[in-house]
Order: C-alpha cells, then structure tokens, then sequence
C-alpha cells in the first residue's frame, strides 16, 4: 500500500495557495492510489522549537549513551525522521517568503536532516527509493527567462536538500505569480487550475 506525507507550511489556510495546490494533488494522488495512506504533517500546528544548544548535545551524542533529557529533545526529531523513512512520496508544499522557504520549513529540514539516519557518516543519503514532490507558491515568476531566475533559492534548497538525504527523483510544480489572486486580479480557481496539468501528472507517478 502505497504511504504519502505532506508537508504544509503555510500559516494562511484556506487562503494557502500552496495548501490549495495540495488539495488538489492529494484528489489526483487518492484517485491514482486507491486505499493508499496519508499523513499530513502541518508546520503550523506543530510546536517545532528551532534547533537549540541542548537539541545539538543530543544529536552529537551516541544514542547508547543519552539521558532521558536528550531522548525527549530529539523526541520530535525522530518522529518527524521517521515519517520520511515510511513514506514512498513525499510533498511538501510551501509558499516563498523573500526568496526562500519559510522558518518553519527550514526548522522542519533541521529536524529531518540526522546523522546516521537520514544521511550517512560518509555524506551519503539513507533515503533512497523514494519520490518528492514540491508544491510552490509565489509571488514571482522565475521559470526560464525571467529576470529574477537567479533568485529562485527556494526550489533550489530544496532540491539541493531532498538530494542530500538520498532523494533524487523530486517534481517542482511552480505556482509562479501567485500574487495575481491576492490582488484579485484573477480568481484562485482560475489560477490552479493551470497548474492542474503539472499537479495531475506528479500525482499519478
């Protein structure tokens, strides 16, 4: 039975963009994957600290050998790992906050990135054999020859990121120019569903 985690960050809720997006690929993905699992990992109503002095004794210390204070900082973290390793596709969905991926996601990537768990000592990715998808909402346009491609960090550190870990096989589905409906130049229907092609096809695979 095919297993899919998402990932939502965006605190705007049924004003998301990013979160309608993935309204919609999760109807293409159940369509595709009957009796397939979801788990929804939300950001915002996860109480995810950033990483702290305590947090990083834990992590460089041999699990053999922590106290019960460093088993419940990395308590959270481990979870959040392990519904990486469970899942076969992996979204994460996310608007781009001045360039780049919100502080919540980056938290999130603090917590999923670990030593001998999700990346090897060697530097190699443990997470193998997966797929991701990345659902993008923003307020730019940085498809092939816009002006400001070279400021396109988020799908950038993402990638980079999910490749890291043993991830290589990663969609970006871009909601460039997502600013248009909150100026109400065009309806958010009308705008998904331009990306309805893009988000169809990274849920079938």
């Amino acid at each position: 039975m095919a297993k899919l985690l998402v990932v939502e960050t965006s605190p705007r809720a049924d004003y998301s963009i990013s979160r309608q997006m993935t309204r919609r690929f999760l109807g293409q993905w159940q369509a595709a994957h009957s009796g397939g699992e979801v788990v929804i990992r939300d950001l915002m109503d996860t109480d995810l600290p950033f990483v702290t002095a305590p947090w990083l004794q834990a992590y460089f210390t041999p699990a053999e050998q922590h106290s019960r204070e460093m088993k419940e900082a990395l308590r959270l973290s481990d979870e959040l790992v392990s519904e990486i390793l469970t899942a076969d596709h992996i979204v994460i969905a996310t608007p781009v906050y001045n360039y780049n991926i919100p502080a919540a996601l980056k938290a999130w990537v603090d917590h999923i990135v670990r030593k001998g768990m999700t990346l090897g000592f060697d530097g190699k990715g443990l997470v193998t054999g997966k797929k991701a998808t990345v659902l993008l909402a923003s307020g730019g346009v940085y498809t092939e020859g816009s002006p400001i491609r070279d400021r396109d960090l988020a799908t950038q550190y993402l990638r980079l990121i999910l490749n890291v870990i043993g991830i290589t096989d990663v969609t970006m589905v871009a909601g460039g120019g997502a600013k248009v409906v909150d100026l109400r130049e065009e309806t958010m229907d009308g705008f998904l569903s331009k990306l309805e092609p893009a988000i169809k096809e990274a849920a079938a695979a």
